[in-house]
């Protein structure tokens, strides 16, 4: 004899109703058990599963943007001005509550996946083109999550030793070329950048001396690697990404496919309400942590008690991942092998950015002139969110 099934609250009920729509409306299709599983693994499956979410992403924040465009589109290139061959990047720290941050809050609306905050330590960049006075693209280093299978086997970490080096890491949550550079491979260039002489001196000029929020001890930060990962897929603009003989960015794996990317950021606020209700389950405790991982589990927890599978916040697309070493024995130093970090001789924005220029941008620019055809108002015109009715959904078997 089965149990009684105790029906939901009504509210509750709502909220399970709302999830199962927001899976399906993503493309999720109904399995024969009843479940939900997720879409095909193409790039345009990685695109649509993205789109909803951008939209009610420029949505949400369309009220900013509008007040904020007039101001800051100076700051974009027509592609008709520019003279690649004398494209001259320069990277400026960002610091809070200044224009500059506002610039960088606008160029990443552009992107089709929405960017992340961060979490944690944060320190964000504008690559500027001193020649045109325009902006190239950007770039932000935040917390690495704790838990990254491809990198913590490529490294040689134990649960231990992770915890103790890990402040050493920054993860490039943010990286990219606005247009139009980056129909000239600007990507490529902003990406070399983050092995620069001016990026690990910001970085200890912020956070060598920095205290743990949770264990209130001094760090003594070293950043000896980055880590970062594709946005769909395999990457055309991180594989391969070598100057001067040096591969920057090595692919050492893959993501296993969980995330919470595709849970609206209203409908985890909603979770997290839910879970508040809940007898037993403080979901503002230090129990959940911090960051990515907080979210996750958050999630996972929220599904379960309402019924649903906690494995739906296994989206099932995944991404390469990339490590850029800047000590010359990075990995035997987090792993704890190494007691010194080394660095050698890093190069500068300028040579980096002199390298790639050859590399990249200007034979790009010759076989593709295309770039000429971009206007600096085509940018205003990227933000303004679609109305839902018009983006393509995938159906669901029923």
């Amino acid at each position: 004899m089965t149990a009684d099934v105790i029906p939901l609250p009504k509210e509750d009920a709502r909220l399970k109703k709302k999830i199962r729509a927001h899976f399906r409306n993503l493309g999720f299709l109904r399995s024969g058990d009843g479940t939900l599983v997720p879409p095909g693994l193409d790039k345009q499956s990685y695109r649509d599963l993205h789109a909803h979410q951008r939209q009610a992403h420029l949505a949400k924040h369309q009220a900013w943007i509008d007040n904020n465009t007039d101001a800051l589109l100076g700051h974009f290139a027509s592609g008709k001005d520019l003279e690649p061959a004398r494209i001259r990047p320069r990277v400026e720290m960002v610091r809070a509550g200044t224009w500059q941050g506002n610039l960088f809050r606008l160029a990443t609306y552009y992107w089709r996946i929405p960017i992340s905050e961060g979490y944690g330590r944060r320190i964000r960049f504008l690559v500027w083109d001193e020649y045109h006075q325009k902006l190239i693209g950007l770039f932000a280093l935040g917390d690495a999550v704790f838990n990254l299978k491809a990198r913590d086997e490529y490294i040689g970490w134990d649960h231990h030793r992770r915890a103790e080096a890990l402040v050493n890491l920054m993860d490039a949550y943010a990286l990219g070329a606005v247009p139009p550079y980056n129909m000239l491979l600007g990507g490529k260039l902003v990406a070399s950048l983050i092995r620069t002489q001016e990026v690990i001196e910001a970085f200890a000029s912020k956070y060598h001396d920095s205290i743990g929020i949770i264990s209130g001890k001094r760090k003594e930060a070293k950043l000896v690697a980055i880590t970062t990962t594709s946005a769909l897929g395999r990457s055309s603009v991180y594989n391969r990404l070598r100057l001067d003989g040096k591969l920057i960015l090595e692919p050492i794996g893959t993501t296993t496919g969980w995330g919470h990317f595709h849970i609206s950021g209203d409908l985890f606020i909603e979770i997290r309400n839910f879970l508040r209700s809940q007898e037993g389950v403080d979901p503002d405790s230090h129990g959940f942590g911090q960051g990515p991982n907080y979210r996750l589990r958050l999630i996972r927890k929220g599904l379960k008690l309402l019924g649903l599978d906690p494995d739906l916040a296994r989206h099932g697309l995944t991404r390469e991942v990339f490590y850029c070493p800047i000590a010359t024995n990075s990995t035997q130093f987090l792993r704890g092998d190494h007691k010194q970090a080394r660095y050698g001789k890093l190069p500068t924005v300028g040579e980096t950015s002199e390298a790639a220029i050859i590399r990249w941008i200007t034979g790009r620019a010759e076989r593709m002139p295309n770039y000429k055809e971009w206007k600096r108002d085509d940018f205003r015109r990227e933000l303004k969110p679609m109305h839902t009715s018009a983006i393509p959904a995938r159906s669901i078997r029923r």
